[in-house]
Formats: C-alpha cells, structure tokens, sequence
C-alpha cells in the first residue's frame, strides 16, 4: 500500500465492530463478564450521528456508539471515542460530557463513556468535566487509555492473545516509525508474522492486517519488498491467507474497472444513438420506444443535461 491520506475513521470502526468483545476485554477488564454476549450487539452509528450533527467535519478522531444487553437484561450504550491528536483546546473533557449528556437526554438509556487516547503527546491527559456552585455539581468522569503509556509494557503486550494487543502495538510502531521508513517496514513484517504465531484464524488475520497496513503505510518500493517477504513467510508455514487475500482483492478491482469501462462505454453509445436518431428527424416519442427511456430523459440527452441511465440498459450483457 502506498502513501495516502489517512483518515482517522473507517479502520478503527471496523476493527471494533469485528472484535468488539475483546475491545471491551482489552479497554474495559471486567466489563466482559457482566455482558450477555448471547444477546444482540448494535452499533448506533445512524443515532450517533444524528446528535452530533454540529460537530466539525474532519476532526481526527472517531466515535462508536454500541448497544450491549447486560446479564441482569438491562440495556447499556457505550460510547467509543478514538482521539489521535493532541487538543492544545481544554474543550476535549467537556466534548466528552456533552455527547454523554445529549445521548442519555434523548434516549434515557445510561451510557458509559470510553476515551481512547491515540496521540504523541506524553504530558496530554484530559481530566473529568466538572462543574458547579453552593453544593450543587455536575460532571462526567470517563474511563481513559492512553496508549501511549504502552510504550513500556511492550513484553506484556507479546504475551497476550487479545487482538487488541496488536492493534496497540502497531499504533506504537507507527508513532515511533514516522521518520523512518526502512525501521516502519521491518516491524510490518514483524507484527503481520505475529498474526500467524498468535494462531488467529484467517478471517482475524485478514481483519487485523487490514489495521496494521492502514496504519503502518510505506512508500511504494519498501511495499514491494515487504509483500515478497510475507509472500515467502506464508508459503513457509503454508497459509497464503493475505497474499490469497491481496490477489482476490487486486482481480476483484481489475474485473470492477472493466465492469465500469463497460457501463461508460454502453452509456456514450446510447447517447449516440439517440442524438443520430434525432438528427435523421425520427421523433422524441419514438426514440424513446427504441432505446426504452422515458420521454423526458430523451429530452434532456438532447440538451446536453447530465443524467443516470438505467443500469439494466447498461448491463454489459445488454445491446441497445
């Protein structure tokens, strides 16, 4: 994988979903025990986002709000939140009380609020949000990871087996790695080969290697180098689980690409047609019975507007 634009979103919602039960195992020890994992597990992204409607587009963070069924069959929603830099503002305590109060106030469900810390910055640790006057108090006080404090728990971190490890791990490596590249690719190969010694299945090798690519980017020439190296590791312990993975992927773009070439070129086709059929002076109505659109839709290829074709018209089986 080449270097991108990471956002700070989709990889560590997707890893969360897939391993939400060892997140709550790794982040909140305890916490597993008293939920009902026989019941249903529900992200409420959609009811999420609908209280935070006025919140910035682009902030680097990412929140994950979960309904979970405890064994005493009371419900409880917790609320997720990533935050990878560093907030010179003192506003990330009360951001915190904020979306803990709107959810509780809308849904009047108790809500425990989870921080996690994903920055650079050792001396950063937001507090609890309290306020209040004459005996009187309001505050939120949230459970916090900083991961960074990791750092010198790395033996501790080889030990275990929840997924979370490594996710940690990587994040680490990624921090300290920024700079240097060649270092960055060496501890690719290193965690991605320690997915297999974990003895995870495939789809849990799969999912976290997807975290760890997404997190541990290199320029095009080491990833090269670094996916011959993990082509050779697999064929060792015969389990092709990621390069299988990156092919499948790689053929799948491909068929997807023509598949799309196709569709464009069957769509500049038909507006051909179309406009050849009213330069020849046949009818609005009856160019739309030879190529089955609507009248309207003719009308508007003739004036140049923009419009979605039908897909069953574009269906590459399909001949106009």
């Amino acid at each position: 994988m080449t270097q991108k634009n990471q956002t700070y979103d989709t990889p560590w919602k997707e890893i969360i979903e897939f391993f939400f039960p060892q997140f709550m195992a790794f982040f909140v020890p305890g916490s597993e025990e008293d939920i009902d994992w026989g019941k249903e597990i529900k992200f409420l992204d959609k009811e999420f986002q609908k209280l935070t409607k006025d919140s910035v587009l682009g902030q680097r963070h990412t929140d994950k709000l979960v309904e979970v069924t405890l064994k005493n069959n009371s419900k409880k929603w917790i609320l997720i939140h990533i935050e990878v830099q560093a907030q010179s503002k003192s506003d990330f305590p009360e951001r915190m009380f904020v979306y803990n109060y709107r959810i509780y106030d809308r849904f009047k469900i108790p809500v425990i609020s989870v921080a996690i810390l994903a920055d650079d910055s050792p001396a950063w640790r937001p507090g609890p949000f309290q306020y209040g006057m004459w005996g009187s108090t309001m505050g939120l006080d949230y459970l916090t990871t900083k991961l960074l404090d990791y750092q010198e728990k790395w033996a501790y971190l080889e030990r275990q087996d929840n997924p979370f490890a490594i996710v940690v791990m990587a994040h680490l490596k990624a921090l300290e790695t920024k700079k240097d590249h060649s270092l960055r690719k060496q501890w690719k190969i290193e965690l991605t080969r320690l997915l297999y010694e974990k003895g995870y299945s495939r789809t849990a090798v799969i999912n976290l290697y997807r975290f760890i690519d997404w997190i541990l980017t290199l320029p095009e020439a080491l990833e090269e180098i670094f996916l011959e190296e993990l082509k050779a590791y697999e064929k060792e312990k015969n389990m092709p689980y990621i390069t299988s993975a990156e092919k499948i992927g790689r053929k799948k773009g491909k068929q997807e690409g023509r598949q799309e070439g196709k569709k464009e070129g069957k769509k500049e086709e038909l507006l051909s047609v179309v406009r050849r059929a009213h330069e020849q002076g046949v009818t609005v109505p009856t160019i739309a019975k030879i190529v089955d659109l609507d009248v309207s839709m003719v009308n508007k290829i003739l004036n140049n507007e923009d419009i979605d074709i039908p897909l069953h018209l574009l269906d590459s089986s399909g001949t106009l």
